[in-house]
């Protein structure tokens, strides 16, 4: 077996299920999960019908590279939602579909990291988890950047010391955060960019909750619309990650791409073309009616908005937590250790939310998710408002 097996940590749900064995919670209280981030609201029915209409091309092998007409609306997507030059992106060299970021983030970092030269991977602290997993299995070395109140949850490249940058092949960003819901600025995209030119690494920016955001005349940044305002139309060492999960309410969909670099996705689709990761047609096809229309994700937006509203008004008074710019999280401190919060939370309230020390690792300043916890707030308005009412009476009771 591969022995760098043995340095992959424990899933952090894996974890909270073990956190919660022997617990019976209040059988008179519904289950409200807000652990996991998968959407619950509507899958747009116009995309699923898309899916029954063409069911017949599951008798067709698909192009690894996937079709063209998904990949110019999606190269026409970005180039609207990011403003990028006239000259926008490249559908045929610069856009790969792929079967989710998951899939993609797990595959992109096999491909581009050479294990021959003592690589190290940067990464946000806390992160998405397969951040760690992937660059652990492709023999690299792991650096975590904390993201706390003192730098506004965004990672600070500044902290980062010269030998560990001459080391560096890959950064990843997350932006919107997972699980801080902080946006990342163009200058802050800037200052990475020019980090990659000056040790030779690529920038791997994960984007997939860019759609989910408060403030509708504001959505966030990214970093191929930072590229665009330095002219570096080549999108030069950065790529980014886009999905369909959370901007559409369709996760199970399993669809999103990949962008930038032409160079850096030409080495990667030949590394697909070998790990067999082909989108199905019928997928490619649906997926192509969701990236073209905007309607339905103003209407996911309006639904988070007004969720994010009720619950934050009900939990403000008791807990503290940075105002999201966008995603669909949030991230309070916890008035008691956040393993035993999240274990008095579900065996009192039936409500389960998933300890920040989970998603975090130690550093030399200690645990960053260390006494805060993670909630995903998917479900519907009610559910998420019934949920909040649990949690400030659950806090009220513990002074």
């Amino acid at each position: 077996m591969n022995p760098n097996l043995d340095l992959l940590h424990r899933y952090p749900f894996e974890r909270l299920n073990e956190l919660k064995a022997g617990i019976t919670p209040p059988a008179h209280l519904k289950p409200i999960a807000l652990s996991i981030g998968e959407p619950k609201h509507l899958s747009p029915a116009f995309v699923k019908q898309a899916l029954v209409d063409n069911i017949d091309q599951v008798a067709v092998y698909p192009a690894t590279k996937g079709g063209q007409p998904l990949r110019e609306t999606i190269a026409e997507w970005l180039q609207q939602r990011f403003n990028l030059n006239a000259q926008g992106i490249d559908a045929d060299h610069q856009v790969l579909p792929v079967n989710g970021t998951r899939e993609a983030l797990f595959a992109f970092t096999q491909a581009v990291i050479d294990p021959q030269r003592r690589p190290i991977v940067v990464s946000p602290n806390p992160f998405y988890q397969i951040y760690e997993g992937a660059a652990l299995l492709a023999g690299a070395e792991l650096h975590y950047l904390d993201c706390t109140a003192e730098n506004n949850f965004i990672a600070d490249l500044s902290a980062v010391p010269e030998q560990v940058w001459q080391r560096c092949q890959l950064l990843h960003l997350c932006s919107p955060g997972n699980p801080t819901g902080a946006v990342i600025s163009i200058e802050q995209f800037q200052q990475a960019i020019a980090l990659a030119d000056k040790y030779d690494f690529i920038i791997a920016s994960d984007e997939c909750y860019s759609e989910v955001y408060l403030q509708e005349d504001s959505p966030p940044p990214g970093l191929l619309q930072a590229c665009a305002e330095i002219g570096r139309d080549d999108y030069s060492r950065c790529v980014v990650f886009h999905s369909l999960s959370k901007r559409s309410n369709l996760p199970g969909l399993r669809s999103g791409f990949v962008a930038g670099d032409s160079q850096v996705l030409k080495a990667f689709l030949r590394y697909r073309t070998y790990h067999g990761c082909a989108m199905s047609t019928p997928v490619q096809i649906a997926s192509t009616a969701a990236w073209a229309d905007e309607t339905h994700v103003i209407d996911n937006r309006s639904q988070y908005r007004e969720k994010f509203a009720a619950v934050t008004e009900i939990l403000r008074p008791v807990l503290d937590f940075p105002e999201p710019q966008a995603s669909f999280y949030l991230w309070p401190k916890t008035p008691i250790a956040d393993t035993d919060f999240a274990k008095q939370l579900f065996a009192e309230q039936n409500v389960t939310l998933l300890p920040g020390q989970y998603l975090s690792r130690d550093t030399a300043s200690g645990n960053p998710g260390e006494n805060r916890v993670r909630l995903a707030l998917v479900a519907e308005t009610e559910e998420c408002i019934e949920a909040a009412l649990r949690i400030k009476q659950f806090v009220q009771g513990l002074s």
